[in-house]
Parts: structure tokens; C-alpha cells; sequence
């Protein structure tokens, strides 16, 4: 290990290099042509190390972009179970962004960027990890203990609905799932993620004059008042649920007694059962104003990833790793989601978190530790090579 992160430290310009190819390359969600033009440069390179048996899929998603998926054999039979890397291509960015945030490697040691926390720098560092095994392949090493499958996608960031059903795909082939999400700040990996229901509360009323006629009306936002605070009322912190109004829009004027408002609404949960019981109670509410009606849609997009036993598992062999070069590798259950969710509640072992340490992620400040680039990609590549 110790051995291995030296030879990303003589590299570290080329993967800085790499990451600033990947950063100045906009990729905000739902933007096509940019991520399809990503896509193609993030593929050529996985083809260019992909070696005998290698093999780079795209996969159109329309209106979205392209998602990628890449098979790297490594002497095994490329259909038998493996180890699967997911990770996206989509950052939250708007497109423009890069001109008054450009990529930026300051004097204190950080690099700055659109998306270079999540996930730029997790690409890159994988791409190096791939392309170091692929050399030693080459040289008459063993290489892998399994194939390694790559699964790249376009629409992470706004809750995977073009891909779900690819990483579900790639999942059910996996023994291992490594997710490239950022870890949280000082490198902790994430062995546990809530599972996330997003929901529409719509009120409906009746308009009348405010002035003239009140009492023919139905007030609509006065309704969704009312359901915001028994929505409220459903949060549980100790058991890890909370359920989150963040946006509200309702009425057409000052003087008009509002016939309809609507409410977004996020909930977030720990343990499965117990969201799916918050969610009938979300789908089972009932107005409370005379005339008033409602109507209620949504429902869970990512199931919960529970801290495992397979996971922690899987995190004990990365600290095994770890250790070997002195890091104190630790492990946290988040509120955030990702496609981990998806390969988690499948039961394959998952480990997130395994792209460079740095913080801000979605955040005027997001930034990576250029430290910690070798360390990471050397325990991917110790991952990917003993799993």
C-alpha cells in the first residue's frame, strides 16, 4: 500500500491534470449535449486502458444524457459476479459556472472547482486505479481477483430516474458495490444512507373576493397550513425521521381568497419499514377545512441503505488496507442518498464514499485535499485488486 501510494505521488501532476480535463468539462444534470460530449471523453479513456476482453457501452438516456458502463475482465470470464464502481457524470452546477469558478490548485493545498468534490475527482482517481492495474496486467501481474464493471451515469443528482434500473441490473451481477461519492469531510466512508420519498401536497379551495365575499371561499393556503404542521408533526430525530416542507406556493393575490397551494415535501428515514409506514401516513392525509379537498402524490425514489453487517464487512477489509499505510480509516451512517441505496437494498455489500477527502459539496466552497489524492487512489486500486 505504502509502496502504491508513492506511485500516485509521482503521478499526482498527471492526476491533477485529469481531474482539471474532468472539471472544465460542465455536466450539470438534465444538460444533454454536455454530458453526452463527457460521456464520450470519459469512455475513450476507459476504452484506451481497457485492455483484451475490455468492453465501453453507452447508453442513451434522452433528454438527459448518456450513461456509461464499461467491463474490464481481468482474465475472469467478463459475465461471472465482480466488483461493481458506480458513480455519476451529472453535478449541480449551472452551465457558465466554470467562468467565475474555475479550477484552481491554491497555495493551501486544496483544489477548487464546479463538481470537483462530487465527483470529478472520484472519476479521475478511478480511471488512474484502472489504468494502474491494466499496466501491471500487462507487466505479469494477477491483477483482480473478479471482473471489475464500471456504471457511470447522467441523472444522479436529481434521483437517478433514467438509470435506477441500470444499477439495479449491474447490482444483481455484484458481489461488491464501490460507490466514488465524496466522503465526508476528514475521509470518513459511509456504510449506511437514509432512504428518500419525495412527495406533492396540493390543497384545493375556492376563490372568492377577500373583500367583498370571504365566507364563499375556501382559503387553499390556510388548508396547507394545516398539513404542513401535522407533516411536521410526523418527525422523529431519535429514529432518525424527518420530514422537510421546503417548498410552498399557494394564492393569486392579495385580495383573493386562494383556491389552491402546494406543498414540496422530503422525507428521509433510516430504516425501511418505518419509512414506508411514514409514507401511507404522507399518503393518508385528510383535509381539515370545510369544502376543502386534497391531493397527494409521490412516494420513495431511493430505498434505504442500512448500516450492514455485510457493509461494515466490506468497510474492515478497506481499513485492513488502509491501515497498511498508516490511515485511520473510519466509517458513518448519512442522510444523503446515492445509488448505493439501490445496490444496498439489493443486499450486495456496498462501500461509499471512496472519492477524495475535501468538502463543500453543492456549496459555493467545494474543494478537494490534493493530500489525500494518492492515498484514495490507492485504496480504490487495493480495493479493486482484492475484493
Amino acid at each position: 500500500m505504502r509502496e502504491l501510494i508513492k506511485r500516485y505521488e509521482d503521478r499526482l501532476g498527471s492526476v491533477l491534470a485529469l481531474i482539471e480535463e474532468l472539471v472544465s468539462q460542465e455536466s450539470k444534470s438534465r444538460e444533454e449535449e454536455p454530458l453526452n460530449r463527457l460521456a464520450a471523453r470519459v469512455g475513450a479513456m476507459l476504452a484506451e486502458i481497457g485492455g483484451e476482453g475490455g468492453a465501453v457501452e453507452y447508453i442513451p438516456a434522452n433528454g438527459y444524457g448518456t450513461h456509461l458502463r464499461a467491463v474490464f475482465p481481468f482474465g475472469h470470464d467478463r459475465f461471472e459476479s465482480g466488483i461493481l464502481v458506480v458513480g455519476h457524470l451529472d453535478t449541480v452546477w449551472p452551465l457558465g459556472t466554470l467562468a467565475r469558478k474555475p479550477f484552481v490548485v491554491e497555495p493551501g493545498g486544496r483544489a477548487t472547482g464546479p463538481g470537483i468534490f462530487d465527483m470529478k475527482a472520484g472519476i479521475a482517481i478511478l480511471i488512474e486505479s484502472l489504468r494502474s492495474i491494466c499496466t501491471e496486467v500487462a507487466g505479469g501481474s494477477s491483477g483482480t481477483c473478479r471482473p471489475v464493471r464500471v456504471l457511470l451515469t447522467c441523472d444522479e443528482e436529481i434521483g437517478s430516474p433514467t438509470s435506477r434500473w441500470l444499477v439495479e441490473e449491474e447490482a444483481r451481477r455484484a458481489t461488491a458495490a464501490l460507490v466514488l461519492e465524496p466522503p465526508l469531510s476528514g475521509g470518513i466512508l459511509k456504510t449506511g444512507r437514509k432512504g428518500i420519498a419525495a412527495f406533492t401536497v396540493r390543497a384545493i379551495g375556492k376563490a372568492a373576493h377577500a373583500g367583498l365575499d370571504p365566507r364563499s371561499g375556501v382559503n387553499a393556503v390556510v388548508e396547507l397550513a394545516h398539513q404542513i404542521i401535522d407533516l411536521a408533526a410526523l418527525n422523529d430525530f431519535d429514529r432518525g425521521v424527518t420530514v422537510n416542507t421546503g417548498l410552498m406556493t399557494g394564492g393569486t393575490g392579495v385580495n383573493v381568497v386562494p383556491a389552491e397551494a402546494v406543498a414540496k415535501v422530503d422525507l428521509r428515514f433510516h430504516d425501511q419499514e418505518q419509512g414506508e409506514r411514514v409514507v401511507r401516513e404522507i399518503l393518508g392525509l385528510r383535509p381539515r377545512l370545510p369544502g376543502a379537498s386534497l391531493e397527494v402524490s409521490g412516494g420513495i425514489n431511493r430505498p434505504a441503505m442500512a448500516r450492514s453487517e455485510a457493509n461494515l464487512a466490506l468497510f474492515a477489509k478497506a481499513r485492513q488496507l488502509a491501515e497498511e499505510a498508516g490511515m485511520d480509516l473510519r466509517e458513518q451512517a448519512v442522510g444523503g442518498g446515492s445509488d448505493g441505496n439501490f445496490t444496498a437494498a439489493l443486499g450486495v455489500p456496498t462501500l461509499d464514499g471512496l472519492g477524495v477527502d475535501g468538502g463543500g459539496a453543492h456549496a459555493e466552497d467545494e474543494h478537494i485535499v490534493v493530500a489525500d489524492i494518492p492515498r484514495r487512489a490507492a485504496l480504490l486500486t487495493r480495493l479493486l485488486q482484492t475484493v
